[in-house]
């Protein structure tokens, strides 16, 4: 079949990461997959809730908020706030995120702190979900290593990274990363969250309108595995170059702003 953007089916669109776009936050990361873009910031407080104070629970804690932006869409969303509450999608979302990380962090090794996961996306075009847990899974160890560069943490308590993407079939065909016209028309839509080691955390899979069999789920998790092995080497680059100067990260930050 014909994909929408022209790619081939078992391949992904272009993924990059830009390096704290928001400099207030301990580390921060542009995830941007084709046109998707979302702001994946980590804050790390030397807190932890008032439940686990409470329930004597040892270490700390990971929790992430999710958004879209109001004009991250064609139409204008609007913004959870002038509702008066977060929409379902959104507390969905976020929950996937938080239990994706927590899955390879270490949270007693953590100790009594609070990890806030902030993911804004600023363009959206299919896989937004996708793009904020393997953003956010970037900029969560970048900052794990910087408290350990202060003398913070012994060790970073990031067992592994962890990344997602989303797979489906169109038009009897198995595809990786659907765009958001692919997402829209596919006969069966699906998130697959993996480790860097091949283990799964997280299958969210659904006919919509249409079943799938046996032999097309493992078609379409061999995308998946095909596709998360690409993005983890890509999550190793951009952590390595975190220390490195910022100059030209700043310079792509710009260009994808620009870019149409």
């Amino acid at each position: 079949m014909q994909r929408h953007d022209n790619r081939p089916t078992d391949e992904m669109r272009p993924l990059r990461f830009v390096l704290d776009p928001a400099p207030h936050a301990t580390a921060s990361v542009l995830s941007c997959f084709g046109h998707t873009r979302v702001i994946c910031a980590v804050t790390i407080e030397e807190d932890v809730p008032r439940w686990m104070k409470a329930q004597h629970v040892e270490g700390g804690w990971l929790t992430a908020e999710y958004a879209m932006l109001p004009y991250s869409t064609l139409d204008r969303k609007k913004r959870d706030s002038s509702a008066g509450k977060v929409d379902g999608r959104s507390v969905e979302i976020q929950r996937l995120i938080g239990r994706s990380l927590r899955a390879v962090v270490d949270l007693e090794a953590l100790g009594a702190r609070t990890i806030w996961v902030d993911c804004d996306v600023l363009q959206a075009d299919g896989g937004t979900r996708t793009a904020s847990i393997t953003g956010a899974a970037v900029a969560l160890q970048i900052a794990l290593n910087r408290l350990v560069a202060k003398g913070l943490l012994e060790k970073s308590p990031m067992k592994q990274l962890v990344s997602a993407i989303s797979v489906g079939k169109l038009e009897g065909t198995p595809l990786l990363d659907l765009c958001y016209v692919e997402d829209r028309d596919a006969e069966v839509d699906m998130n697959v969250v993996m480790t860097e080691r091949g283990e799964y955390v997280e299958v969210q899979g659904s006919g919509e309108e249409a079943v799938f069999t046996a032999e097309e789920m493992a078609q379409m998790l061999a995308l998946a595995a095909k596709g998360a092995a690409q993005i983890t080497a890509a999550q190793k680059e951009a952590i390595a170059r975190a220390d490195a100067p910022k100059d030209e990260d700043m310079s792509a930050l710009c260009d994808f702003f620009n870019a149409r």
